[in-house]
């Protein structure tokens, strides 16, 4: 069997089994139970300075990263 048909048939079996399988597991471990807060979590920190403005510290660093 030349390494054509030996890849051809690794992919056309054990590697759609094995994309199929870390889909479900990404999509799993997404919905979990409990991952509720984090994912909020996640979605909320771009309006976590909304109320006040950032730290004197905070706007001092940020300075400083863009300027390097």
């Amino acid at each position: 069997m030349d390494t054509y048909s030996f890849l051809r048939h690794f992919a056309d079996s054990w590697m759609l089994l094995l994309m199929t399988l870390l889909f479900i597991g990404i999509v799993i471990f997404a919905f979990r139970p409990g991952s509720r807060r984090v994912h909020d979590d996640a979605a909320q920190s771009i309006f976590r300075n909304d109320k006040r403005p950032a730290p004197a510290e905070a706007e001092a660093a940020r300075r400083n990263f863009k300027e390097a």
